[in-house]
């Protein structure tokens, strides 16, 4: 039962979440619409070398790809610690004072 109650908590905050993230993007778009109504057009402006900078959408990637890996990796360390200490925590054999 606590797992169910736990993954009903998860779905929860995750709906939450993205609710909020919905209406944030929607006041984004709003401003945006807004700004470029009353701003005039900005000229592009030809910088060198700025056709070898990344992307946003591949800085956004790149990121998220490295946050990826790096909890993957956090992840796997959590089970080795859980996997290493499970001998002290109770019910998990005989103490070694007791051999």
């Amino acid at each position: 039962m606590a797992s169910n109650v736990t993954q009903e908590l998860q779905d929860q905050f995750l709906s939450t979440v993205r609710r909020s993230q919905e209406m944030a993007l929607e006041a984004i778009k709003t401003m945006v619409d807004t700004i470029q109504n009353i701003t005039p057009k900005v000229p592009s402006v030809d910088l060198p070398f700025t056709d070898k900078l990344p992307k946003p959408q591949e800085v956004v990637a790149g990121g998220y790809d490295f946050a990826e890996k790096l909890l993957a990796s956090q992840r796997k360390f959590a089970d080795e610690v859980v996997k290493a200490t499970a001998a002290l925590l109770p019910g998990n054999g005989e103490s070694k004072a007791a051999k």
